[in-house]
């Protein structure tokens, strides 16, 4: 199974785009992965927040194939510890030909990719700046294949 992440605008803060990267390549041992990042819109000041989030949800809709499953990061989404989130992963190699989480921009996704959403998963129920999100959730994702792998990475 492929695994992709989806998320709008560039990493701004060098030290978080280094442990992105890091993470990036460690998930690329345990799985074929990959992040797309699609830049943020210009002239937003003209745009209300509706039609930002229309037009980035055009963006996000042509990256997406009819086979995948789309997960939206979304505070409503089902929280999972890190050992079910593994579960979850884990399953979902079995079933998908590619699994494709997607971050939003600053106010969230458009009614058309949410109803192309297979599922929301939520990080917590607090919030983080859209950088630190994309951290927390690929530092999840290699955590979750080390615990499908046995290794040592996770105590519990």
């Amino acid at each position: 199974m492929k695994t992709r992440l989806i998320v709008i605008g560039r990493t701004i803060d060098k030290h978080i785009g280094a442990c992105i990267d890091d993470y990036t390549e460690r998930i690329g041992h345990y799985m074929p992965f990959d992040m797309v990042t699609i830049p943020e819109l210009k002239n937003t000041k003209s745009l209300s927040e509706d039609q930002q989030k229309e037009r980035e949800g055009e963006l996000i809709m042509r990256q997406l194939e009819p086979a995948d499953h789309v997960v939206l990061l979304d505070e409503r989404g089902k929280e999972r510890r890190s050992v079910e989130f593994a579960a979850w992963i884990e399953k979902k190699q079995q079933s998908a030909r590619r699994l494709v989480f997607i971050i939003g921009g600053p106010y969230g996704f458009s009614p058309a990719v949410y109803d192309r959403a297979n599922e929301l998963v939520s990080l917590s129920l607090m919030t983080f700046s859209h950088q630190m999100v994309r951290m927390i959730f690929l530092e999840q994702i290699y955590r979750a294949c080390t615990i499908i792998k046995g290794e040592p990475y996770h105590h519990e």
